[in-house]
């Protein structure tokens, strides 16, 4: 993978989260703060955790930390997959932000 694709693809990846994010808070299932800052997504829930979302460029992988530990994510059969074979990037965020928020939340690309 090149570098210009590497970062078309995290970049659409960082978009699908911000608008999950906005589409939440629209229709009230729950409050997160997204703020962006660079390669680097900050998703903030109402009790104060935190999940955060970075590009590594240099290996072209995304990686995210919540509550339940860190994840190398790298783009493999058609989507972003946790390099330790824990799952996809989608289905974590949506487990670990619905943890994190005290209600079901789904993030999808």
């Amino acid at each position: 993978m090149t570098d210009p694709e590497f970062m078309d693809l995290a970049e659409s990846l960082l978009h699908s989260i911000e608008s999950a994010c906005d589409a939440i808070n629209d229709d009230g299932t729950a409050d997160i703060d997204n703020q962006r800052v660079g390669s680097m997504v900050t998703l903030v829930f109402a009790n104060r955790s935190q999940i955060i979302i970075n590009l590594q460029k240099p290996l072209h992988e995304v990686w995210m930390a919540s509550r339940s530990g860190g994840y190398h994510f790298c783009w493999r059969e058609g989507g972003w997959q946790d390099t330790k074979g824990q799952g996809d990037f989608f289905t974590l965020i949506s487990s670990d932000a619905s943890i994190q928020a005290g209600v079901p939340l789904k993030f999808a690309p």
